[in-house]
């Protein structure tokens, strides 16, 4: 997953703490998900669980990030890419992922996720 620059954590404004059964978590306005550290082991909702702002540039539950044919790749999107689901992905208990996310929806487990300003 890509690193905005310095937003993780010198720019991180504030956090939300969530898990299976919640709704889906959303940032204040003009805010994006930037980290989630998982808690317990966690999946994802395969709709809405994990969109990212870009989806063809952060691993998401919506769109495969990365999905160029190989020799296609470009500045913003390289290849080989899958998308994220229930089947193919566990994040286990420890794991920080970075990226700029708008929602988040834990189907299992629990996730404290980072925000900060766009």
């Amino acid at each position: 997953m890509g690193m905005r620059g310095t937003d993780f954590p010198q720019n991180v404004v504030g956090s939300v703490f969530t898990t299976a059964s919640s709704d889906a978590i959303i940032p204040p306005t003009n805010h994006v998900f930037v980290a989630f550290t998982v808690l317990a082991a966690a999946t994802f909702d395969a709709s809405g669980g994990l969109v990212a702002e870009t989806a063809t540039q952060f691993a998401n539950t919506e769109d495969a990030a990365g999905d160029l044919a190989a020799g296609s790749e470009t500045n913003n999107e390289g290849s080989g890419g899958v998308q994220v689901t229930n089947s193919n992905a566990t994040f286990p208990a420890g794991a920080t992922i970075h990226g700029k996310y708008t929602e988040i929806d834990v189907a299992g487990g629990s996730i404290i996720a980072y925000y900060a300003r766009k």
